[in-house]
């Protein structure tokens, strides 16, 4: 039976559009939320060709269809209208359950993530300039200094344009109005107003002349309130005339609100930020710096280093940035020295790989994550021995009272920032303080070391060889752990679906670790919109699951994070996607990870591990 007449038999048995409030999909099943699921007769669901089995689960009726549950949604929508308006948004509940700091954290990483590249690459550009300019090998009265300036001043100058988009598609606003409305207050007419210092005004309202150029609070602030504006405007609006009155409305009301009310707030507490941390700093820069040096990691973790840009993406000769990237370069320079560490001591291979890389990638180029989640944070005490020895250095600094004169992002590749013609000294500071920081971390890390996983190839103890499948002339294929924590039996899980192997045999893993990694050599052949869930094909044909959590879906994806797309060929031990399961669980979900061959029919036996728990690299499921 055709996919189209199976469709056909599920909307009649779901009762139609008249009992369908909402509909979603994720990787193996139809999500329905049903105004009466009482009329809806399970068994004659279940006999629908292509339907493998029901749940009724968190007030979804889910109608169990496997790898091929997108096709049958996209012949529904068909049907009826699914459309983003006519859906019920679950990220709203997820969101009131979630705690304040946590939906702060969220939204600033949500909007300055996307950023990054461009400020990176515009950063360095500036770093470049400065290295040019000293070295006298680049006039600053040449056109060509103008022009590589504007290249590097562009991406930090029109960040609100920038913040505009991203905060539209965070509040689910147009963006190309939030854009608009960025342009009206980076305008050369507003610009002017700005420069002339005369009292302006906007229709008898009295206008306070910010300057917005680089500024993040009031954009962010504005595309808030538009979110509402555009919510008032959809329901007053006559829809004949809605494509002509809806934009020019938005506009000018958010316009209006933006320069007379919403814009200067933003400055203000924007600019009582910086007083406030500035004013701490005056006190004890010496201690504040240490604190901040020593505990950047962990703001990095939570995304909350974004809440001080408005102190150092404007950092320049003018407005010196005194704390946040002189901190961030001992943080950073701490975390590629305690990774190298590692990789000096490591006796398995692969983990020195990851250091060695890790280490280079903070040490050069100031990102720090693959060392953070995959080294230090991971072994713990190489953590510590960063930030016991990123605060000593974040004192030196301190005391010494480094400035950073251009935003890039702090690296020993990026020292040039630090340089400044009439104080030779601050750079000279930074160079002592992040080869302290350098030298005293690997140090460190040497000495508190850390327990290191056994290597793949030797593993070879009796439990692991007893539970090996006597194959006589048959294949066994291994599925390696895609992440760190203690194994469940599959039929334990508190999901009929996979407790009763609908989508195949397998294991249940309630993970440690924030990082799924891929459990063997292959192609990514599926990934969730909500990225709760991937889809793998290995070389050998092996088709896995990998599904982080039970009922996530509902989540819209914001715990998680890929790092490969549709098509991408891996290798064993590369990361897939990483799920913030501190996160996940104050949402109120179990992020237990499933992990399913759903191709099970084609093999002779799925045979998991009898470990209670495993690591990376352990061996999960023997594929015979």
């Amino acid at each position: 039976m055709k996919i189209q007449e199976s469709v056909q038999q599920i909307y009649d048995a779901v009762g139609q559009a008249a009992n369908v409030k909402s509909l979603t999909h994720c990787v193996t099943r139809l999500r329905f939320q049903l105004k009466d699921e009482s009329i809806v007769d399970d068994e004659q669901v279940k006999a629908i060709p292509g339907v493998l089995g029901v749940n009724h689960q968190n007030g979804q009726y889910q109608v169990i269809i496997g790898n091929a549950v997108s096709d049958y949604y996209t012949a529904l929508s068909k049907l009826w209208d699914f459309s983003e308006e006519k859906r019920i948004d679950n990220s709203t509940q997820t969101k009131e359950k979630k705690k304040i700091f946590d939906r702060f954290a969220d939204f600033i990483s949500a909007c300055m993530s996307p950023l990054i590249p461009a400020l990176i690459g515009g950063g360095m550009i500036k770093v470049i300039i400065i290295v040019l300019t000293t070295m006298g090998w680049l006039s600053t009265k040449t056109t060509t200094y103008s022009l590589l300036s504007a290249f590097g001043d562009a991406p930090f100058y029109f960040l609100p344009v920038e913040l505009a988009f991203t905060a539209a598609k965070y509040f689910k606003v147009n963006p190309m109005l939030a854009v608009t409305v960025a342009g009206i207050m980076l305008h050369p007419n507003y610009t002017a107003l700005v420069q002339a210092a005369k009292p302006a005004s906007l229709m008898g309202l009295p206008v306070t002349l910010a300057t917005y150029s680089s500024s993040v609070i009031p954009i962010l602030m504005v595309v808030w309130a538009m979110k509402y504006v555009e919510l008032g405007l959809d329901k007053v609006c006559p829809v004949s005339l809605k494509s002509i009155i809806k934009p020019l409305l938005e506009i000018f009301i958010v316009g209006v609100l933006a320069l007379v009310v919403i814009g200067p707030l933003g400055s203000y507490a924007g600019n009582f930020l910086s007083w406030l941390v500035l004013l701490i700093q005056s006190k004890a820069s010496w201690l504040t710096m240490a604190l901040m040096a020593a505990l950047m990691p962990l703001i990095v973790m939570t995304g909350m280093h974004w809440a001080f840009a408005p102190l150092f993406l404007t950092a320049s000769i003018a407005h010196p940035d005194s704390l946040i990237l002189p901190a961030m370069l001992i943080a950073n320079v701490a975390q590629g020295a305690a990774s190298l560490a590692v990789a000096v001591k490591a006796k398995n291979k692969e983990t020195k790989q990851v250091a060695t890389a890790a280490g280079i990638s903070a040490l050069l180029a100031g990102v720090t994550e693959p060392a953070l989640y995959g080294v230090t944070l991971k072994y713990r005490r190489p953590l510590y021995a960063a930030m016991v020895s990123g605060g000593i250095a974040g004192l030196v600094m301190g005391i010494f009272n480094v400035r950073a004169f251009a935003f890039a992002s702090p690296s020993l590749l990026a020292l040039p920032q630090f340089i400044n013609h009439t104080i030779p000294q601050n750079f000279i500071s930074a160079l002592i303080a992040a080869a302290l920081a350098l030298v005293l971390t690997f140090i460190v890390t040497l000495a508190f070391g850390f327990t290191e996983p056994k290597a793949l190839d030797s593993i070879t103890d009796q439990a692991t060889v007893k539970q090996t499948p006597a194959s006589g002339s048959q294949v066994t294929q291994k599925v390696y752990s895609p992440v760190a924590g203690l194994v469940s039996p599959l039929n334990k899980v508190a999901d009929a679906t996979f407790a009763e192997g609908i989508l195949g045999l397998g294991i249940a893993i309630q993970p440690q670790d924030s990082k799924i990694y891929a459990p063997f050599n292959g192609q990514v052949t599926t990934i969730l919109p909500t990225k709760h869930a991937v889809g793998l094909t290995s070389d050998t044909g092996i088709e896995l699951l990998i599904h982080v959590g039970l009922n996530t879906v509902e989540l819209q994806g914001k715990p998680y994070k890929t790092n490969v797309q549709v098509g991408d060929y891996f290798q064993t031990g590369d990361l897939l996607l990483e799920a913030d399961l501190s996160a996940i669980k104050a949402a109120g979900y179990d992020p237990i990870t499933i992990v399913v061959v759903t191709n099970t029919p084609d093999f002779i036996d799925i045979v998991p591990t009898t470990a209670e728990s495993v690591i990376i690299k352990d061996v999960a499921l023997y594929v015979i």
